[in-house]
This record gives C-alpha cells, sequence and structure tokens, in this order.
C-alpha cells in the first residue's frame, strides 16, 4: 500500500475550494481507486493523505484533468506553498479503544 501525503500552507480557502475539495475526494475513490482520503487544517497549515494499492493508481490520478485543474487553483489561490510525498506503508497497527478487554 502506499500513501499520498499533501503538505501545504494555506494562503486563502473558500467556499470554491470545499467544493472542489470534495468533488477531488470522490473523484480520487470513485475513478481512482483511492482506498481512503483524510484530510484536516489548523492555522495556515493543512494535510491531506490519501492511501493506495499502487503507483499506477496515484499516476492516474495526477494527471486527471479536473485534478489538473484543482491543483492549478491551488496554485494560483489557495495555497502558499505545499509539499507532496509518496510513501510506501511498510506496517499498520490498530487499536479498537471502544471495547473493554
Amino acid at each position: 500500500m502506499l500513501a499520498v501525503i499533501f503538505r501545504a500552507k494555506i494562503k486563502q480557502l473558500d467556499e470554491e475550494y470545499s467544493l472542489v475539495a470534495q468533488q477531488m475526494r470522490t473523484l480520487a475513490m470513485e475513478q481512482y481507486g483511492c482506498i481512503e482520503f483524510t484530510a484536516c487544517s489548523e492555522g495556515d497549515q493543512e494535510i491531506a493523505i490519501s492511501y493506495w494499492e499502487n503507483a499506477q493508481q496515484i499516476t492516474r490520478w495526477k494527471q486527471d484533468t479536473q485534478h489538473l485543474t484543482a491543483q492549478q487553483l491551488g496554485r494560483n489561490k489557495w495555497y502558499e506553498s505545499y509539499t507532496v510525498q509518496v510513501v510506501e506503508v511498510q506496517r499498520e497497527y490498530h487499536a479498537d479503544l471502544t471495547h473493554n478487554p
């Protein structure tokens, strides 16, 4: 499994951002095989992590025309800077803390 970690310094987010972000999440999951997509922001920092089965899915997602348009909007309007990392998940741990042992 691979993860794409997107970290950004926010310039300004608006209503269009919220709409586009939701559209991109849906597109990634429904058309490109994204397993999970989580994002959050605090202050002027944003982080989004998406999980994928293979690099080909990530490449196809990166080249999607709607995604390319969203990236351009991000560079022009919403972000001051960003970093993208593609990493391999080597180990994963889970704990269900809602049940008593």
